[in-house]
């Protein structure tokens, strides 16, 4: 009976242990997180998780709090919303669907601010990923987008990944008939490369 006893009371420490252990990342993006056009098993986010428990051997839980569509105008009352299951570091990667819709990027910049200035009053690591936008919506236009990010990055000096589309963007066979949506191999080169970019932080 003590014996038994005993082992239960192993069990559940190590229950306890591990869960304590467990990180949580919330992804908060737009359709390019969200995985539109395929499997949430299959877009980035999820990919990450996996990647992380079989190279790390780290228990970690990712949230895809990516939403079609979405811009950074919507993403502050997301974050308020997805705070409540308490993550660890939160994947910043909005501001696609502003510059594609030619927004006002002092507003976009704005609203980017806002959300990280909650995330890092809520004791929560923040890490951004920027975005590049075509050509063809002007010189001037497509370098203030970029330099958005690197001017958030410099204020608030965090962990900055230049381009979530790294090797993916524009590439036929890694994207679907859109042009702009990842395809699943897309998803599993964005996916390495954000593991690449987050795995010191775990």
């Amino acid at each position: 009976m003590k014996k038994t006893i005993l082992i239960l009371f192993l069990l559940t420490l190590q229950f306890i242990y591990a869960n304590s252990n467990t990180k949580t990342i919330l992804f908060l993006g737009d359709s390019l997180t969200e995985g539109l056009g395929v499997s949430k098993q299959s877009a980035y986010p999820n990919l990450v998780q996996n990647l992380i428990q079989t190279k790390l051997n780290k228990n970690i839980k990712a949230i895809n709090a990516g939403v079609s569509g979405s811009t950074t105008n919507d993403g502050l009352s997301r974050l308020k919303w997805y705070l409540k299951r308490k993550p660890d570091i939160i994947f910043v990667a909005l501001g696609a669907n502003d510059g594609l819709r030619g927004l006002d990027l002092k507003q976009s910049q704005k609203n980017l601010e806002e959300i990280i200035n909650h995330a890092l009053k809520s004791k929560v690591k923040v890490l951004l990923a920027g975005m590049l936008i075509p050509p063809n919506y002007g010189p001037k236009y497509s370098q203030d987008f970029k330099e958005m990010y690197e001017n958030i990055q410099s204020k608030y000096n965090l962990k900055f990944m230049p381009f979530l589309l790294k090797d993916v963007a524009g590439v036929q066979k890694l994207n679907q008939a859109d042009g702009i949506h990842p395809n699943e191999k897309g998803h599993e080169i964005i996916a390495k490369e954000v593991y690449e970019f987050l795995k010191e932080e775990l």
